[in-house]
């Protein structure tokens, strides 16, 4: 992933430094000294560059938990404005070649502007250009951010039918590195275009001269044959085209107005002497900052409407931070369980098997505003023993009985059984009752809470895996590893569905590479999850654990996450499927970020592609869906929590404490801001 990354970067540099001779000033001459030179020169303008260009990981990183978390999704707007124009070109054009190279273009071309467009003034010492380029990049990205966050698009690839994200599945390594770097949801507005077209309109705008025609040309070329590759590839829509424009334009006019502010501090000619006062006179820049800071205070002491409005866009700021941070920081720790050892969660019920000083359940009732649990001490718990629920019915068992507990008034067991010897055990439904699956060896058995049997079946050779969902149970045996075998209480005979789990050669050659071939000839179904709609499962290959999504209406069935990444843990409920996966990781160049385990789920009925719910360095597993929460494992460092995630949007207690304070203070200082801006320009205007 690395090393193709690296190729088009070198690329673009090598490109930018073979066309100098080309696109330089026709009187300006060629010399070494410049190169080294322009790095002292303009060190502040390379280091906004690469810090815009660079913090796109960590915005990603922000937009893929604010988008699982809000569904903030406006692509079905988008998509009924347009229809399926970009469907049209795909189709109209779409050619191997065409696809390699539009791709190769697509990111080395963007990296020639990008780093090239300021380094060309720099070399050459054209700072007022160079200022009001690299301001005008800036402030393209700034303006982008809210609509990356708040105003969610898809590519096109991944929504519209038939559309294909040609670039993103080149080859399984540019695959890995897109999907490593772009959350696929950034699409209004385009950064391909709003860049190039902002160089371009400071170059007709400030080129007084026109000393850069020819390079303005070209990047003129480049924003249109952009415009054209973004559609082909299946990334973007019309609609982010224009966006891109018109914040370039905008980007543009900001840039010229905060150019003499922020370059009269930030000059690199200034900035080398102050720093060079600093470390020789500190005294003298103290007193410095210090006579600086006091006339800022008394500037806001009596502020015009200048101070006023900075004082408005910082609280919008920080009430946007807030809103941010509660949106991607949801999950909450489970209280009072200190050594979680697995869980099971039905509706708003979840219970927790806890290791400290013994082995007991703790039980957490979803809907309360704390999550602070009720602990049942059961006879003879231990770690042998299982437990399950269904709604607000626990079922739990030790060495000899089963016992029932009602979670309304979990204090009291409501009944106890003798209960033989078994490996799973499930709480299923007939005609809207309860009644109790379990298997032994390779007998599958259901009986009612009263222990009369209704169903007995018995399996070819010993029952490796088992669930069940409704009426249904789904199981798989040892003689048959990739067949999932399902029947209905209450129903005669039984469906078995036969999952493929094989990939493209590609990816499989991959895993060879990595020492870790894939067997099919010995895969097995590890873990299974349903629905009516569909059927979900792990299966093991050797080299790796892959999801397998089976459409039950349609048979049809396919991998639904990257076949190379182990999958575990899966859980299907109220249509959506969440499992663990460690993500982007090569055995043989470990990277620390992509060694831990992270939540994904996808909702099945818009068939969107998977989001994360976690995106840090700890490790998460075992999710557990349930109709409004998502449970799910983390440890961090050596901290073991269950972490409750709701579905639901919702802003904590100091959340809505500092929004309403910033709505009052918003409503104060925008409404002093106007009646200043309108008293200024009065007396403005008297003689």
């Amino acid at each position: 992933m690395q090393s193709v990354y690296l190729t088009w970067m070198i690329s673009a540099l090598a490109l930018g430094v073979i066309l100098l001779p080309v696109f330089k000033p026709p009187w300006a001459k060629l010399s070494l000294p410049p190169f080294v030179d322009f790095f002292r020169r303009y060190w502040v303008h390379i280091l906004i560059v690469f810090a815009i260009y660079n913090a796109k990981d960590m915005l990603d990183q922000i937009d893929r938990l604010l988008m699982a978390s809000t569904g903030l999704d406006m692509t079905p707007y988008v998509w009924a404005i347009e229809g399926n124009l970009v469907l049209w070109v795909q189709e109209t054009f779409e050619a191997d070649w065409l696809t390699t190279a539009l791709t190769h273009f697509y990111v080395a071309g963007f990296m020639f502007v990008c780093y090239v467009s300021v380094f060309y003034f720099a070399y050459f010492d054209e700072r007022w250009l160079a200022d009001r380029v690299t301001l005008s990049i800036a402030w393209v990205y700034i303006l982008a951010v809210p609509f990356y966050l708040f105003f969610n698009v898809r590519v096109t690839g991944e929504t519209i039918p038939g559309m294909e994200t040609l670039a993103y599945t080149l080859t399984p390594e540019i695959a890995d590195w897109f999907r490593r770097i772009d959350p696929f949801t950034n699409g209004m507005p385009s950064l391909h275009i709003g860049i190039p077209f902002a160089v371009w309109l400071c170059l007709t705008r400030f080129d007084e001269d026109r000393r850069w025609n020819r390079y303005r040309y070209t990047i003129f070329a480049y924003t249109v044959l952009t415009a054209f590759t973004i559609i082909y590839l299946g990334i973007h829509w019309f609609v982010d085209i224009i966006g891109g424009m018109l914040i370039a334009g905008a980007a543009v006019s900001m840039a010229d107005r905060t150019s003499n502010t922020w370059w009269k501090f930030f000059d690199e000619r200034t900035m080398n002497a102050r720093i060079v006062t600093l470390l020789t006179q500190p005294r003298q820049a103290w007193s410095w900052f210090r006579s600086r800071f006091a006339r800022t205070v008394k500037q806001y002491r009596s502020p015009s409407s200048r101070e006023t409005g900075h004082i408005a866009v910082v609280i919008l700021i920080v009430v946007a931070a807030v809103i941010t941070w509660d949106l991607t920081h949801r999950s909450l720790p489970a209280g009072g369980v200190e050594a979680p050892e697995s869980a099971v969660v039905s509706d708003d019920w979840l219970v927790v098997r806890n290791q400290t000083e013994g082995t007991s359940l703790h039980v957490y009732d979803l809907t309360a505003d704390a999550y602070e649990p009720i602990v049942l001490s059961v006879p003879e718990f231990d770690l042998n023993s299982s437990f399950t629920n269904q709604g607000d019915t626990l079922v739990v068992t030790n060495a000899t009985s089963l016992l029932y507990y009602d979670l309304n008034a979990p204090e009291n067991i409501v009944q106890i059984m003798p209960f033989e010897e078994h490996e799973h055990l499930l709480l299923c439904e007939q005609n809207d009752a309860l009644v109790l699956a379990y298997t032994s060896g390779s007998v599958l058995r259901v009986t009612g809470l009263d222990g009369a049997e209704i169903l007995q079946v018995e399996a070819s050779e010993a029952i490796r895996s088992m669930t069940c969902a409704g009426s249904e149970i789904a199981y798989v045996t040892e003689d048959r590893p990739t067949d999932v075998n399902m029947v209905q209480i209450g129903v005669r005979g039984e469906v078995s569905y036969a999952i493929n789990a094989s990939a493209p050669i590609e990816e499989d050659d991959t895993l060879a590479e990595w020492g870790t071939p894939v067997d099919m000839e010995n895969a097995t179904v590890e873990n299974i999850a349903f629905d009516r709609e569909y059927l979900a499962v792990t299966v093991n290959v050797s080299a790796t654990d892959r999801l397998v999504l089976y459409n039950r209406s349609t048979a049809g069935q396919w991998l639904a996450s990257n076949p190379k990444f182990h999958v575990s843990d899966i859980s299907l409920d109220h249509g959506i499927l969440a499992w663990s996966v460690r993500d982007h990781y090569n055995p043989l160049k470990p990277q620390e970020k992509y060694l831990d385990w992270e939540i994904y789920f996808m909702e099945l009925a818009t068939n969107t592609s998977p989001q994360h719910i976690t995106s840090d360095l700890k490790d998460q597993w075992s999710p557990l869906v349930s109709e409004h929460h998502l449970v799910y494992f983390q440890m961090d460092g050596e901290e073991t929590t269950v972490q409750i995630h709701p579905w639901e949007p919702e802003l904590r207690l100091y959340s809505s404490i500092v929004l309403q304070a910033g709505v009052l203070a918003a409503f104060v200082v925008v409404a002093w801001n106007m009646w200043q801006r309108q008293s200024e320009r009065r007396l403005g205007r008297q003689p």
